[in-house]
């Protein structure tokens, strides 16, 4: 379905890709300029924007949403002020209000208002999640970095988290000139999360991510006995779902394409240790495919089985059996593949469920 591009004949449009992993996408500096067209100088991403500016997208940039730019210009405002921003049109392109969704193209001009920013060197991370990002990177090169991350931390700051993996990887290596998410991970999961080091690689590995040639291979722990037959679940979701008062994601007709395939690794008592593989990579879509064919995920507090949740935590499962064991996607003439074992706490907890206890 095409769109008209903020400020554009009628004749310029787009078509809107499917979005999935949401990337906050890496941000080269463009010019800017105040709103009177006298230079602003360089205010920088990581300190107080104290005027209007405005940006000339160049080739790098083109391709980009705009809010994904707009995350990583203005560093340190939450997600919620970024969307604010745009819903209320305080953040223009070409001079007209835009949509979060919008991809910015070569010779935009993004009009930025005044926004308090968090300066990287005032970002207080503390120590002891420093060194523990620090100890959970197993693998680095001059492009990539792969990081196992531990459970019950954000990916990102947010509105109720001054922090995430991006801050305290900033805050432990504030020499590097360049750390920005490829994707996304939920809170509770576990495991392989990978960074880009550089803008051509945040781009490559975005490629990859989007043209479905990568692949990500998580374990799971879910009710049994897992359906017999079920290989693949090919259910279409929705976001945003109300349903208690919170925002869920639900199988709905009208909802993206999603597509996850299913190997049984072990049928224990009472559960089965599956792995899960992504073809697409919509929100909470494991958990969600998995709930759907009556096997929800141990832990899931969202989407999962209360009694199930129950017998789980008899064996001393204390957050959702969800982890990202491994990626595997192409680069520039090489293959980057990576593992994470299983965490010492899901292990114990597949030990007592293959001994069927509880």
């Amino acid at each position: 379905m095409g769109r008209r591009r903020p400020g554009a004949p009628d004749d310029s449009r787009r078509t809107i890709a499917q979005e999935e992993w949401a990337p906050s996408a890496g941000y080269a500096p463009g010019m800017h300029s105040g709103e009177n067209g006298e230079n602003e100088g360089p205010g920088g991403p990581d300190g107080d924007r104290r005027q209007v500016s405005h940006v000339q997208i160049g080739a790098a940039e083109s391709g980009q949403r705009i809010d994904n730019f707009l995350l990583t210009r203005l560093k340190g405002v939450p997600r919620s002020r970024i969307y604010r921003l745009l819903r209320k049109g305080e953040v223009r392109v070409n001079g007209k209000r835009t949509k979060p969704v919008y991809r910015l193209e070569a010779g935009d001009r993004v009009r930025i208002p005044p926004v308090r920013t968090a300066r990287r060197r005032d970002l207080r991370v503390p120590e002891g999640v420093q060194d523990e990002i620090r100890a959970a990177i197993i693998h680095e090169d001059p492009e990539v970095l792969v990081v196992d991350k531990p459970a019950g931390m954000a990916v990102h700051a947010g509105s109720e988290t001054p922090w995430g993996v991006i801050e305290a990887l900033r805050c432990a290596r504030p020499d590097e000139p360049f750390l920005e998410l490829a994707h996304r991970l939920d809170r509770g999961t576990s495991g392989c999360l990978v960074l880009a080091r550089s803008r051509p690689a945040l781009l490559a590995l975005q490629a990859a991510l989007s043209d479905a040639q990568a692949t990500k291979r998580y374990l799971a722990l879910v009710k049994g006995p897992w359906p017999d037959g079920v290989r693949s679940v090919d259910a279409p979701l929705r976001r945003n779902v109300l349903r208690g008062g919170e925002r869920v994601v639900q199988v709905d007709p009208a909802g993206k394409t999603a597509i996850t395939r299913f190997k049984v690794l072990e049928l224990m008592k009472g559960s089965a240790l599956m792995e899960a593989t992504l073809v697409t990579g919509r929100t909470h879509q494991i958990r969600v495919h998995a709930a759907s064919v009556g096997s929800p995920v141990a832990g899931d507090s969202r989407y999962g089985n209360p009694r199930f949740n129950a017998w789980a935590r008899g064996l001393g499962l204390k957050r959702m059996f969800l982890h990202a064991q491994s990626v595997s996607l192409p680069l520039e003439n090489r293959e980057l593949n990576v593992d994470a074992p299983l965490p010492a706490d899901l292990r114990a907890v597949l030990v007592k469920a293959q001994s069927g206890r509880g």
